[in-house]
């Protein structure tokens, strides 16, 4: 892997490489199906317009969210694209065996080669009991112990280099370099990169300290943003994979024709957190139902609070607003999220923003 793989390309006035995160969202009245459809029609356009990557999120019991499965959804994304990089935003590291996640992605890596990138967080993506289930025990270590050993293993698999002598040394991840150097291999030993995910301080230092890309989730943790940030920078060593920082923050953003669309589909999903928050996750409401509805003044309070974050109205709103984050924070790339009930303003809003920065079609 290279530097190269991982810097974006600035396209247009955009101040920054722009990317895509995209939760796979599930409307009132939509299927799973045709959210699924509907990322498959966005990652087509976004590539289309000259976004650098689209990642998915691994989530886990939530209705509202189709992405429980990473890898399955980017294997389905890689047979509809041909340049766009495609990754995790992330992988739940603590939920699977490190192996299994090696193979995934040396799977993907053979499937689109050059174009895949592994993000990991540490988070379950969900609640205790669900992660519980997951990992098949009733008690859950989160810790900080546990998640530098847990990279290690997963990054000896990817490499294939655990030293003689250790229990693993045997084993290989397939796809991957060990078909490089097997009788007649011509497997390329190209793995993909490692980017840290985070919303606090703990990722953005081990990050530093192992000299790789840096993702911060400025969308859900918008106060911890800067501080993140500059720890990141402040601790980086270089390394055989950057000799400088790089870190993205994702950014939830909506841009619409109309601006009071915007506000009623940014009230929806409002409204979508605020049950999630309070224990009630379900299909992402339509801007109808959350007019509608009764809110108390704490989740008043709740839905002010979320939606300072938010970057949303017209085009030209939502330009100014990106453009004054990525100076307040020095981001070296913004990742985009739109959450609305929605569909066709979802992708509209991306197809605004590359206008307004002039994108080219590509």
């Amino acid at each position: 892997m290279t530097a190269d793989e991982i810097r974006g390309t600035i396209h247009g006035t955009a101040p920054v490489p722009l990317s895509v995160l995209d939760l796979v969202t599930v409307g009132a009245g939509r299927t799973a199906t045709d959210a699924l459809r509907t990322s498959v029609d966005l990652a087509k356009l976004t590539e289309s317009r000259g976004f650098h990557r689209y990642w998915v999120a691994e989530h886990h019991s939530m209705p509202g969210v189709a992405s429980s499965s990473p890898a399955v959804i980017l294997a389905h994304l890689a047979a509809h694209t041909t340049r766009i990089r495609l990754g995790s935003g992330g992988v739940m590291l603590p939920n699977h065996a490190p192996l299994v996640i090696a193979e995934q992605f040396g799977t993907l890596e053979a499937m689109a080669p050059g174009r895949v990138d592994l993000g990991l967080g540490r988070a379950p993506g969900t609640d205790g009991a669900t992660a519980a289930a997951l990992r098949r025990t009733n008690t859950l270590n989160e810790g900080a112990d546990d998640f530098p050993e847990q990279l290690v293993e997963l990054t000896r698999f990817l490499d294939d280099d655990f030293p003689d002598g250790h229990p693993y040394r045997r084993i290989h991840a397939v796809p991957g370099p060990i078909q490089s150097t097997s009788p007649g291999g011509v497997q390329s030993p190209h793995r993909p990169p490692i980017w840290l995910l985070g919303s606090s301080g703990f990722s953005a230092r081990l990050a530093a300290t192992l000299g790789l890309p840096f993702a911060f989730a400025h969308h859900f943790s918008a106060q911890n943003t800067v501080p993140a940030l500059d720890l990141y920078r402040e601790s980086f060593r270089p390394s055989a994979v950057l000799k400088e920082p790089y870190a993205l923050i994702g950014v939830s953003a909506l841009a619409t024709d109309d601006e009071k669309e915007a506000r009623r589909q940014v009230l929806a999903a409002s409204l979508n957190m605020v049950r999630l928050r309070t224990g009630r996750p379900g299909l992402v409401p339509t801007p109808e139902e959350a007019e509608a509805y009764d809110f108390s003044p704490m989740e008043r309070d709740f839905i002010t609070s979320w939606n300072a974050n938010v970057i949303h109205g017209s085009v030209d709103e939502v330009r100014a607003g990106l453009d004054d984050l990525q100076k307040r924070t020095g981001a070296d790339e913004l990742m985009l999220t739109s959450h609305a009930h929605s569909a066709e303003l979802r992708l509209r809003s991306y197809e605004l923003i590359a206008d307004a920065y002039g994108l080219p079609a590509v």
